[in-house]
């Protein structure tokens, strides 16, 4: 049944906009909603979600569309949707808030709110009748409804009670001691990341289970300080496993959201762009230490997904791609062994088949009877394995299957496709820009630095007003004042274009935006960076983000942003800032490391030793190009990297630069420290010999 669109008809976000014409009279969170509240002197419900999340859908179908439950909610509250990728403040808040209450959290969130945006009570997803003894939607809604007429000092007593736990939870504590920061805190998370490892399976943790770039990260740097085979072994499993598991898009790349069971084989089949930017780069950096070509095909077939599917005409990504398709999760991805048959034939399906466990009945490990006999692409044996077992050469197998694949996904995109969220968000793009043009260093790769330079320019054209960054942009509207994490991502993005184009420019901007962050987010008292700033005045409290979970915080990436833009300016206030925000971070790096992983990176660059490293010569020399490859070929994290063809003057001077030429007329690489350099080299392998001394 149709029904009037109600106040979110307006807005930009798909999410909100699944729900505009629902009977549920919803607002979307601002100054009428908020108002209307305190006047009528009504709770609010708030209702946080996201575009490609299951259960939202779910409940939209169940709750929101339901006569009934939208008669009492008009009644008695004032109902607000929120997308959270929009507004991860608020998420970040109630999210809190509702761990506390329940002892779990997720999506869709559902919270009872005083006129004074203090929560009362809240969950998550609610089925809309009452069930095996436990309340429906509707149960629930009216005995809050009732409460907040006949006992409202209780309900006023425990909203208070709530705000002050996340007070106390979230605002920081100026006195709070500060450390020392030390390469233990290195070594003492990669055993803490041993002990809750799967030796089994790979990745941290049981089911569900999440991929955790950070973690990679983090042990890849440990490894490079300290060389131990296990740290390795620990990444190695877990990228393998990734990569053959039904989490991997094996036809057209890329990754889902995590893995319902703890071998990665049934994945949630949501495709977010933080996940797919964060994991690129880590498979690039084992890529480095390694040089395991499965790695790098992991790292191109990840970006080419991003730049084919999820790059807007104006050079932005979109957000995501949603879980399910023509209303069933996963049904675009998945297949029947007779489909890829009639598709391939009876030959090549056999071998495409075999290597990617493609079974008569069916492998999809569901409770749903949609999924009976459909099959999740997946690895479980190497090329080499199932190779003899066909009676086929490895090389003609790989053949073979690169074909398959390639007819496959030609197949696939005659299906219906998932729900696209084509809203383009600030910090999600500084992420995918840092990976493409870290990509595009590591892989020499035109095509990447091309893409990474489009959703930069896109960036300063369309997600700024007045010098100050907007959070998202939709069919040609920019709109919602920026948090820290818009800012640290692009000025950290920002960084790695220079350092894979050399334009300065682009150090230029990363500086504006630092200059910019710092003046409306950093709080002296505190130590480190607010999430918010002056323009967000609509919040219950202001809180610093410092958890690095699906998406790294914005502390971490800010502190990551400042140590390499003041190497490469000689900018003391901002290194200072960002050893005094990993300072006052140390004891929770020490004592819970896999929730600060992000940042833990950010402290090895501050921990040092720093190389800076400064290669003179034409672009276009191949002498020079050379040199370049050195550098970019190896694993160096604590590094920063500048090019110039002789010395730069004026305004286009950086420090590393001053005073660097040509060596007897050919190109030459200056490996440096605190700008004090070792005798050039002209020649690669002397090159490599230095950057192999630690």
């Amino acid at each position: 049944m149709s029904h009037a669109a109600n106040r979110l008809a307006g807005e930009t976000s798909p999410y909100l906009l699944q729900h505009a014409h629902n009977p549920v009279q919803w607002y979307p969170w601002g100054e009428e909603a908020l108002a209307r509240a305190k006047v009528e002197d009504k709770p609010i419900f708030l209702s946080i979600g996201y575009a490609a999340c299951h259960w939202c859908h779910v409940m939209e179908r169940e709750s929101f569309e339901n006569e009934g439950i939208a008669e009492i909610l008009n009644e008695h509250f004032v109902s607000i949707k929120v997308d959270r990728e929009e507004r991860p403040d608020l998420d970040e808040i109630y999210m809190n808030a509702v761990v506390a209450m329940t002892g779990s959290g997720g999506w869709p969130m559902s919270v009872f709110l005083t006129p004074q945006l203090q929560p009362f009570y809240g969950g998550t997803y609610y089925p809309p009748m009452d069930l095996y003894g436990r309340p429906g939607f509707a149960t629930i809604l009216t005995a809050v409804a009732n409460a907040w007429r006949d006992r409202r000092s209780e309900v006023e007593r425990s909203a208070q009670g709530m705000t002050d736990h996340l007070r106390k939870q979230l605002s920081r504590d100026a006195t709070a001691a500060r450390g020392s920061l030390t390469p233990a805190l290195l070594t003492e998370a990669a055993s803490d990341l041993h002990q809750s490892f799967d030796p089994a399976e790979g990745g941290w943790g049981g089911a569900p289970k999440f991929p955790s770039s950070g973690s990679i990260q983090v042990l890849l740097r440990a490894h490079d300080r300290s060389p131990d085979p296990s740290l390795l072994d620990m990444c190695a499993l877990s990228l393998r496993k990734m990569a053959w598991g039904g989490m991997y898009d094996h036809l057209g790349g890329g990754f889902h959201r995590y893995s319902v069971d703890a071998r990665w084989l049934v994945p949630h089949f949501e495709k977010m762009l933080y996940d797919n930017a964060q994991l690129a780069q880590a498979y690039l950096e084992a890529y480095q230490v390694t040089q395991d070509p499965l790695y790098r095909r992991v790292v191109e077939e990840t970006l080419n997904y991003e730049l084919r599917d999820m790059q807007d005409t104006s050079g932005g990504f979109h957000s995501t791609e949603d879980a399910d398709s023509e209303g069933e999760e996963g049904k675009f991805y998945v297949w029947t062994e007779g489909e890829i048959m009639d598709a391939l034939g009876a030959e090549a399906g056999r071998a495409f088949c075999a290597y990617y466990t493609v079974k008569p009945n069916g492998n999809f490990e569901s409770h749903e009877p949609y999924h009976a006999g459909q099959n999740i692409l997946h690895i479980t044996r190497s090329l080499e394995e199932v190779a003899v077992e066909l009676g086929m050469a490895a090389g003609q197998l790989e053949d073979t299957l690169r074909s398959t694949r390639a007819q496959l996904l030609e197949v696939r995109t005659r299906r219906v496709r998932p729900g696209l969220d084509d809203k383009i968000l600030t910090s999600w793009n500084g992420l995918m820009i840092a990976t493409l043009a870290q990509a595009a260093q590591v892989l020499d790769s035109s095509k990447f630095r091309e893409a990474a330079e489009r959703a930069a320019r896109f960036i300063l054209d369309a997600m700024q007003r007045d010098g100050r960054l907007l959070r998202t942009h939709r069919k040609g509207e920019s709109r919602l004042p920026g948090y820290l994490e818009d800012y640290a991502f692009t000025a950290n993005a920002f960084v790695d274009l220079y350092e894979a184009t050399f334009e300065v420019e682009w150090l230029k901007h990363a500086r504006t935006l630092a200059d910019a962050m710092i003046q409306r987010f950093w709080d002296d008292t505190a130590g480190m960076f607010r999430h918010t700033g002056e323009e967000h005045r609509d919040v219950l409290l202001r809180v610093y983000p410092t958890y690095d979970g699906a998406e790294p915080s914005g502390n971490s990436v800010a502190a990551l942003a400042l140590l390499r833009l003041g190497k490469f300016l000689n900018v003391a206030d901002y290194s200072h800032k960002a050893l005094t925000l990993l300072e006052t971070n140390h004891n929770a790096m020490a004592q819970a490391p896999r929730g600060y992983l992000k940042m833990l990176c950010a402290a090895d660059f501050a921990l040092g030793p720093v190389r800076e490293i400064a290669i003179v010569g034409r672009a276009d020399d191949d002498a020079t190009r050379a040199l370049l490859s050195v550098v970019r070929a190896r694993f160096l994290p604590r590094k920063i990297v500048a090019r110039a063809e002789g010395p730069m003057e004026g305004e286009a001077s950086l420090p590393l630069l001053s005073g660097r030429t040509l060596v007897e007329g050919k190109a030459a690489a200056f490996v440096c420290e605190n700008y004090t350099c070792k005798l050039p080299v002209t020649e690669t392998a002397a090159l490599e010999d230095m950057l192999r001394q630690n």
